[in-house]
């Protein structure tokens, strides 16, 4: 079997990886990939947003599946012209990957089929959204620009200054380009938050291990909102009783609503959820697996990962079972200093084969020059631990980090510190 996998990060490399244990696999080429996932895939030079172009190299070397990974392509519509091509794909098509592509879309989704989710309103002027928020004046909220921000359009406001700076940034001046032409103001929702990665073949639908991410750049969740500075699966929050809960009333009716609307979701579903003091309530919608959840919970995934993408094509999901380890992972992201505002690259990497003899080194912003890996990016590397036990996990992930090194290296010193305070409440 020859796979093609859409992307170039640290999802991709977590995917690539997962998806090489299956021994029906032949081949895997990575559009574009970078300089790690190149010693496990055969990366090509397309980019991932060059529609065209991956579905010719997908014909021309008769792709048995193609595995679209990050966002751009998908709301893009880079499924349907591979599946007219007859490429058979793991992702969702253009119109139900809008789920991610317009929050707009995504709130009123929601409110349509009563999915619990933040108040919220929709406007597409700044005047008319300023003068909404002085009129509420309840503080904090958040300013959600509607489309695609790389991951950087949704802001935590908590005044009225800061509400006029940020609609000013995204509707006046589009700093998010076309994503700003419409903006929610949605209200803060307090409580734990928990990310879920689901497969579905927009009938049945199978999670994964619940996890948490860690956004913010600097300790104690300070600094600035980045990609994701690290992970733990799973989420302690997350017990079995939430789990039926948000099944019942969250997982479930999202794929009948998508499916009712014209729009089946077939692939992996990322649900972003608050724990509020109401139940669980939806945060936001993603319309593929999430960087870095992907390279926490993979490594808990006990069903072979290419057997689940067929079953979700040939629509027979509910015809295996989705098996997670009982185990935990911890995810450490090492980043370029200054992410995710200015930093430099071009730093040879060392010690990536020391911290790989006692965890998994998945490649997110690197090259290869001749033997040397160099830093290309924001988030460098993510470095995944398993273990029994969520203490062991981060323990073990962060011995392995430590040892990399490079120029300006970078990385949080308490990914899963709050789980483990959680632990101990729970």
């Amino acid at each position: 079997m020859k796979l093609m996998v859409i992307g170039s990060g640290g999802r991709e490399h977590a995917l690539i990886k997962k998806l090489k244990e299956n021994d029906k696999i032949s081949e895997i080429y990575a559009l574009p990939g970078n300089g790690g996932i190149s010693f496990d895939a055969q990366c090509v030079d397309i980019s991932a947003t060059d529609i065209e172009a991956a579905v010719k190299f997908a014909v021309e070397n008769e792709i048995d599946l193609a595995v679209v990974a990050p966002d751009d392509p998908l709301v893009l519509g880079m499924v349907d012209p591979l599946n007219a091509a007859g490429i058979r794909t793991f992702g969702p098509n253009k119109a139900a990957a809008q789920i991610e592509g317009s929050k707009v879309f995504a709130k009123d989704f929601m409110k349509r089929h009563n999915i619990p989710t933040a108040k919220y309103e929709v406007f597409d002027s700044s005047q008319k959204a300023l003068a909404y928020i002085k009129d509420q004046d309840t503080f904090p909220i958040f300013i959600k620009a509607d489309g695609l921000a790389a991951g950087k359009g949704a802001i935590f406001i908590q005044n009225l200054d800061e509400a006029k700076d940020t609609l000013h940034s995204i509707m006046d001046e589009k700093v998010f380009g076309n994503s700003g032409e419409q903006v929610v103001i949605e209200e803060f929702l307090h409580g734990p938050e928990v990310s879920v990665l689901c497969f579905t073949d927009g009938y049945t639908i199978a999670p994964m291990v619940s996890s948490m991410d860690h956004k913010r750049a600097k300790d104690n969740d300070e600094g600035l909102n980045t990609g994701g500075m690290g992970v733990i699966a799973p989420n302690p929050y997350y017990t079995q009783d939430i789990q039926k809960e948000c099944m019942d009333k969250i997982f479930l009716p999202t794929i009948v609503g998508l499916r009712e609307e014209g729009r089946p979701f077939s692939g992996c579903l990322y649900i972003g959820l608050m724990l509020t003091r109401d139940g669980p309530k939806v945060i936001e919608y993603n319309c593929r697996f999430g960087d870095p959840e992907a390279q926490a919970v993979l490594p808990l995934l006990e069903t072979d990962l290419f057997s689940i993408m067929e079953a979700i094509w040939e629509g027979k999901l509910s015809e295996i079972e989705v098996k997670n380890s009982e185990g935990c992972a911890a995810c450490v992201i090492v980043a370029s200093g200054g992410y995710p505002e200015k930093y430099e690259t071009g730093f040879e990497i060392s010690g990536l084969s020391e911290a790989g003899e006692s965890a998994i080194v998945y490649h997110a912003g690197t090259k290869r020059d001749g033997d040397k890996i160099l830093t290309s990016g924001g988030r460098v590397l993510g470095i995944t631990a398993t273990a029994e036990s969520l203490p062991e996990a981060i323990d073990k992930a962060y011995k392995s980090a430590r040892k990399i090194s490079f120029q300006n290296m970078y990385m949080r010193s308490d990914i899963g510190k709050s789980a483990l305070k959680a632990q101990e409440i729970i």
